[in-house]
C-alpha cells in the first residue's frame, strides 16, 4: 500500500502568471488571471513525488458566498492529460522529483471575481484536502471565445491596459481635452471594484443569482452603471451636483483621476464621494470596467439633448431680446460624457455586438434604478427603439430637434427650428495617440441624408426637417480671438443676405453665463436692437463687447457664456435665432521634465502657471498625479497669494515605477481660478539590466 501523498508547499507564480495574463501591473500580491487562458502552479510534496496511476489529484474552485455547480460558481475537476475547452481543467505539465507543475484553465465563460482553490490528493482511497490559496479571475479580451474579445492588439492596449487618457470637454465650437488618470491597476483598485460588485443591491437581494450572472459583461455593465452614482441609496460611489455649491466636498472640476475617488469611497465606508458630474461618473465607470477586463472608453457628445418627455423635440422659449422666457425641463447639455464598453450581445438578435453605451450619470431611471445601458451603438444609429437597454433616451441625446419659440410683445409665438444642432462631434481619444477620434458616424447617418430621415421615421417621429434655406437671410455668431479668462472680448452676429435685393432687418444680441448642463445664469452682455440694411449678396456684422468686469462674478466653474442672436426680417416677418456657447479659456499650466527619464531613478518636474486676472489668487493648490510616476497624489500649496500677472513656479521629485509612455497630470485650484488642467507625456526608459 502506497504511503499518502502529502503536500508541503505550493507556488502560484503570481509574477509569471501576471505577466502572461497582462495583470502584472496590478502590483497586488495575489494571483490575478484572465478567463479561458491557462496559468501554472507548482505543488511540492514531502517524502515522495506524485505517481501516475497511484495518486489521484483533483481541484475545487469556488466563488461567491453560496457556491454551487448548477450556478457555475463551483467546479470540481480531476487532473488529466489534455485540457478541456468548455469547463475548468488541470493538466500535468512537468514533474521534477517531488515538485509537480500543473496548468490550470477556466472556461472562457467562467464567472469573474474572487475564487478559493482546494487540492484533493487521494491515494488508495485515503485522501487529504489542502487549501492552496485564492485568486481573482477577470474577463479576457485576448480570448476569441470570451464575450469581450477584441481583435486588435493596439485597441486592447488602449481600452484595457492603458491607465491614463484624455476626456473631451468644452463646446462644439471649442473642443479641448482634460487628462485623466484611470489607474485601474493601482494598488487596492481591484479589491475596491470587486467590493462594489459585492455590495450592489442585486447581490444583497440574491447572492447566488448575482454571482451566477457575473460571467456576463452585459449584467456587469448594468451593475457598474448603477453603482457609480448613489441616487438609489445603494452606497454608490459618487454624489452628483450641478449647482456650483461644492464647499463641503471637491468640485467636480478638480478631480484628475479615478483612483483618489475610489480610495476615498472605500476609506469612508462606501459613503458617496462629493461631487461628480458626467465626465467624472463616466471616467470612474471606465476605470472599473477596464479593471475587470472589459474594453472601455469615455465618449463625449456635444450638444447632448436631455429629452424628459420623450417626444424627440426640445422646446426653447425666448423673448424678443433673446432672453429665456420660461423654464423647460428639457435641456441641451453643452457636452455629455458616457462610457462605451466592448462586448457581444447574445441576448439580442445578430448584428448588435461591439460598442455599447453605458451611462452612469443619474438622469432617468431604467427598470426602476438610475442606470443606463448597455445600449448597442448600432441600435442607436438604426433607431431600433425596442431593444435593451434604454435606447430611446440615448437616441434623443444625439438626435432630438431643437425648436426655438420667440414670444413677442403681444404674446404671439413664432417658431424657428434648428434640426441639426444636437449630437455633434461625438469624440473619444484616438488609439495610441493624444488626438481626438470623431465617432459621430457610429451613432448617426449624415445630417439630412435619406438614411437619417428613414431612421427618424422608424423611431416613430416625423421629423420636420427645415434645412438651411439658401435663399433669404442667414444668421450666425462669431467670436474674436482671445476669449481668455481675465480679458474682454467681442462676439458678432454675422448676417448674410443671400437674395438679389436689399433687405432690412433688426438684430439683437444677448449673453448669459451658463452651465454645461444647460442651466442659464445671469446676463453678462446685451445690445440694443439695431436696424441694418444689407446689400444683395452682402454680409454685415453686429458686435457685442463682453467685459471681464461683467462676467467675472457670474461665470460658473464651467467657464461658459451662451450668446443668443435674434434677427427680425422686416420684409417677411420671419424670426431667425442663432445660438453659440463660448468657452472662456483658462491659462495654460507649463510642465518641464528635467533630466533623463528612467525607471526607478529620480526625475524632476518643473511646473508653472501665470495669474492672468487683475486680482490676486488666494488658496492656490497644485495637485500632481500620474500612474507609474507618482505614488498617489502630490500636493503643493502656495503660502502666499499669487499676484496679478505673477508666475507660480516650483519643482517636484518623481520616482518612475513603470517604463514606457506615462502621463504626468496637474490640476490647479484657487479662489478665482478652478479646474485648470495640464499634462505632459513622459517616456520612461526601462532600467538597465
Amino acid at each position: 500500500m502506497a504511503e499518502d501523498l502529502v503536500l508541503e508547499t505550493w507556488d502560484l507564480h503570481c509574477d509569471r502568471n501576471g505577466r502572461e495574463h497582462r495583470t502584472a501591473d496590478m502590483g497586488c500580491k495575489q494571483l490575478v488571471v484572465r478567463r479561458g487562458q491557462p496559468f501554472t502552479i507548482t505543488l511540492r510534496f514531502s517524502g515522495r513525488g506524485y505517481e501516475e496511476g497511484v495518486d489521484k489529484l483533483s481541484f475545487n474552485v469556488v466563488t461567491g458566498p453560496c457556491p454551487s455547480e448548477t450556478s457555475g460558481t463551483s467546479s470540481h475537476f480531476v487532473m488529466t492529460d489534455c485540457p478541456e475547452e468548455s469547463c475548468w481543467s488541470a493538466v500535468m505539465q512537468q514533474q521534477d522529483g517531488e515538485s509537480l507543475s500543473v496548468s490550470l484553465c477556466s472556461p472562457p465563460n467562467a464567472r469573474v471575481g474572487r475564487y478559493s482553490m482546494t487540492l484533493e490528493a487521494c491515494t488508495d482511497y485515503q485522501g487529504s484536502s489542502y487549501q492552496i490559496g485564492d485568486f481573482v479571475l477577470l474577463f479576457n479580451p485576448w480570448h476569441p471565445e470570451d464575450t469581450v474579445f477584441m481583435r486588435d492588439e493596439n485597441e486592447r492596449r488602449e481600452y484595457v491596459l492603458s491607465q491614463h487618457g484624455l476626456i473631451y470637454q468644452g463646446t462644439c465650437d471649442y473642443i479641448f481635452s482634460i487628462p485623466w488618470n484611470f489607474g485601474q491597476f493601482e494598488d487596492d483598485i481591484l479589491a475596491i471594484c470587486l467590493n462594489m460588485l459585492d455590495i450592489n443591491p442585486k447581490h444583497l437581494r440574491d447572492q447566488n443569482r448575482d454571482c451566477s450572472r457575473r460571467n456576463d459583461p452585459v449584467y456587469i455593465g448594468r451593475v457598474v452603471s448603477a453603482m457609480v452614482n448613489c441616487n438609489d441609496e445603494d452606497r454608490g460611489v459618487l454624489f452628483g451636483r450641478w449647482d456650483n455649491h461644492y464647499e463641503d466636498g471637491m468640485s467636480p472640476m478638480a478631480w484628475i483621476g479615478s483612483v483618489d475617488i475610489l480610495k476615498r469611497w472605500k476609506k469612508f465606508g462606501c459613503q458617496p464621494v462629493k461631487y461628480g458630474q458626467c465626465w467624472v461618473f463616466a471616467a470612474v465607470a471606465c476605470t472599473v470596467m477596464r479593471c475587470l477586463g472589459i474594453p472601455s472608453r469615455v465618449v463625449t457628445n456635444y450638444n447632448s439633448a436631455h429629452d424628459t418627455n420623450a417626444n424627440l423635440t426640445i422646446d426653447r422659449y425666448v423673448n424678443e431680446k433673446g432672453e429665456q422666457e420660461r423654464y423647460s425641463w428639457d435641456k441641451i447639455w453643452n457636452f455629455h460624457c458616457w462610457v462605451e464598453s466592448w462586448m457581444a450581445r447574445p441576448d439580442l438578435a445578430a448584428g448588435y455586438d461591439g460598442w455599447q453605451v453605458l451611462d452612469p450619470t443619474p438622469q432617468e431611471k431604467s427598470e426602476g434604478v438610475y442606470c443606463c445601458g448597455p445600449a448597442p451603438v448600432k441600435a442607436i444609429k438604426e433607431g431600433d427603439m425596442l431593444l435593451k437597454y434604454d435606447i430611446p433616451f440615448i437616441f434623443a441625446e444625439v438626435n432630438a430637434d431643437v425648436v426655438y419659440w420667440v414670444v413677442q410683445g403681444d404674446g404671439m409665438q413664432k417658431q424657428s427650428i434648428r434640426s441639426s444642432d444636437v449630437g455633434k462631434y461625438i469624440s473619444t481619444k484616438s488609439v495610441g495617440r493624444d488626438s481626438r477620434e470623431d465617432i459621430t458616424h457610429n451613432y448617426k447617418y449624415p445630417e439630412g441624408s435619406e438614411e437619417e430621415r428613414a431612421v427618424f421615421e422608424k423611431a416613430e417621429h416625423q421629423k420636420k426637417s427645415i434645412g438651411e434655406e439658401d435663399e433669404g437671410l442667414h444668421l450666425r455668431i462669431k467670436v474674436s480671438e482671445g476669449a481668455n479668462k481675465g480679458s474682454d472680448f467681442d462676439v458678432f452676429a454675422v448676417v448674410n443676405n443671400n437674395t438679389d435685393e436689399e433687405r432690412v432687418c433688426r438684430v439683437t444680441l444677448c449673453a448669459r453665463a451658463t452651465s454645461h448642463n444647460g442651466t442659464l445664469g445671469p446676463q453678462c452682455g446685451l445690445t440694443d436692437p439695431v436696424d441694418i440694411d444689407i446689400e444683395p449678396r452682402a454680409e454685415k456684422r453686429v458686435p457685442l463687447r463682453i467685459l471681464y468686469e461683467e462676467y467675472r462674478d457670474k461665470l460658473t466653474q464651467d467657464n461658459l457664456i451662451k450668446v443668443v442672436a435674434l434677427l427680425n426680417d422686416h420684409q417677411t416677418g420671419d424670426i431667425i435665432v442663432a445660438v453659440r456657447d463660448i468657452y472662456v479659456e483658462n491659462p495654460p499650466i507649463k510642465i518641464r521634465i528635467l533630466g533623463e527619464p528612467m525607471q526607478n531613478r529620480k526625475l524632476v518636474a518643473e511646473i508653472s502657471l501665470v495669474n492672468p486676472l487683475a486680482v490676486p489668487l488666494n488658496g492656490c493648490v497644485f495637485v500632481v498625479e500620474g500612474t507609474g510616476l507618482t505614488e498617489g497624489q502630490l500636493v503643493k500649496e502656495l503660502e502666499e497669494p499669487l499676484e496679478p500677472q505673477a508666475e507660480a513656479k516650483f519643482r517636484m521629485d518623481l520616482m518612475p515605477r513603470l517604463s514606457g509612455l506615462q502621463k504626468l497630470m496637474v490640476d490647479f485650484e484657487s479662489d478665482q481660478l478652478t479646474g485648470v488642467k495640464g499634462y505632459r507625456n513622459v517616456i520612461i526608459a526601462p532600467q538597465p539590466m
